[in-house]
């Protein structure tokens, strides 16, 4: 089974890699696949956020990388994809993600399933926003994101 697990990874967190690797552990590949949203304000361009989950992920042989401008149902599609994972913190996430399940799903041809993993509970509190916000204080991250990560966001804001 070919999963796919979007989002912006701006920057990827420790809950991130945890959903990533968990997911890997099951599915035969996952698709980690950064959408591309021109209203967001991203601390890292692209190039930067893909070099970063590449650095991360390099051992793990059914993982792939894909960036993608557009709908995220048109990108399953295209690449043939069985279904869409997505990380549940709380139950505010379960609300949002229920939404966008549920229009993939009306949009799908071919019946997309939106599956949720459990964050485990040392990441339910832990978003990207959070650790931008944190760092933009001067604060230290190196606890909630990868070293390679946490050394990236300090430059930014050095």
């Amino acid at each position: 089974m070919k999963v796919v697990y979007p989002g912006s990874f701006d920057p990827v967190t420790n809950g991130h890699l945890d959903i990533i690797k968990r997911a890997a552990n099951i599915y035969e590949e996952v698709i980690v696949c950064l959408l591309i949203n021109p209203r967001k304000n991203y601390l890292f361009d692209m190039d930067e956020r893909i070099e970063m989950l590449e650095e991360l992920l390099y051992d793990y042989d059914n993982i792939k990388i894909a960036k993608y401008s557009g709908l995220l149902i048109d990108f399953v599609e295209e690449n043939n994809v069985d279904a869409i994972i997505r990380g549940i913190r709380a139950v505010s996430d379960y609300e949002t993600e229920l939404q966008l399940a549920q229009m993939n799903k009306f949009y799908s041809k071919k019946n997309i399933e939106t599956l949720f993993m459990v964050a485990e509970p040392q990441y339910s509190y832990l978003s990207s926003s959070i650790v931008k916000e944190i760092a933009s204080f001067n604060r230290d991250v190196s606890k909630l994101v990868p070293e390679n990560v946490a050394k990236k966001i300090k430059s930014k804001f050095n």
